[in-house]
């Protein structure tokens, strides 16, 4: 029987795991902020030197030079010389809104849908698989977790989905698919799981990951999968939505959407 494969700290695994090879400093600055901006590295915590950063990260040690320069010229990042020195987390969380709107306003909605379909196959198949080879133990582990998620908090919400969804790719025994789940929840995760800062998210996702247990509990391979894209295709539809009102603020509406739902019988 396969053993439970548990991740004790499953989103700083997710900020800290190998990018691509390609990895450009913006793309190391995006990961560290958005982990910054959703409370995974907390305000005063010190981050990993440069050589650290660039061996767990699998870039060029300049790479992680210029990703930290970037971080301290956003207010995120305080670099202090000495013996105790070192670089810290050093962050004003009523900017949070900002960080995430402007990201999600700088993303059309066919680069929001594609994003969305790419983590719906990695995690849906996670899922499947995961339902054909699960052991008891594998499944208690997943109850362990949706039974200690924080729903109080955004930032708790996220970061018990983060856990949850790597977990069940660990089980799937797909290393594969285990280095794309962590990879995607590193680039997609802090901005695909936005809707979670609303409390109807939240419990969404509790009975969503109800739903995958006992799918997975029941080798049910095929509701393990589908339950789990119906999460994502619903926070999709939220940032869409969201995106919306960004664009038109104070309830404005474009006059094509207005034409649309009038015509809607």
């Amino acid at each position: 029987m396969p053993q439970a494969t548990g991740r004790i700290d499953a989103a700083r695994a997710v900020v800290f795991a190998p990018l691509d090879p390609t990895g450009r400093a913006e793309l190391v600055a995006q990961r560290l902020t958005d982990a910054i901006v959703s409370g995974v590295l907390r305000d005063g915590e010190r981050l990993p030197s440069e050589s650290e950063l660039s061996r767990s990260l699998g870039v060029a040690l300049v790479t992680a030079r210029e990703a930290l320069e970037m971080l301290r010229d956003r207010g995120l990042v305080l670099t202090r010389r000495g013996r105790e020195g070192g670089s810290f987390v050093t962050f004003d969380r009523d900017s949070t809104p900002h960080v995430h709107e402007d990201r999600l306003r700088a993303l059309s909605r066919i680069e929001l849908r594609d994003l969305a379909l790419h983590v719906s196959a990695i995690a849906g198949m996670a899922a499947e698989a995961a339902a054909d080879r699960a052991s008891e133990d594998d499944v208690a582990a997943l109850r362990r977790i949706a039974e200690g998620a924080d729903l109080a908090t955004a930032g708790g919400a996220r970061r018990a989905t983060t856990r949850f969804q790597l977990e069940v790719a660990a089980i799937s025994q797909s290393p594969r698919l285990v280095n794309e789940e962590v990879r995607l929840q590193g680039e997609a995760g802090p901005l695909l799981w936005l809707c979670l800062r609303e409390q109807e998210y939240r419990d969404r996702g509790a009975r969503s990951r109800e739903q995958v247990i006992a799918a997975i509990a029941d080798a049910d391979a095929d509701a393990a999968r589908a339950t789990t894209i119906a999460q994502i295709d619903g926070a999709f539809r939220w940032l869409v939505e969201e995106r919306s009102r960004l664009e038109h603020p104070a309830g404005e509406v474009p006059a094509s959407t207005t034409a649309t739902k009038e015509g809607t019988p």
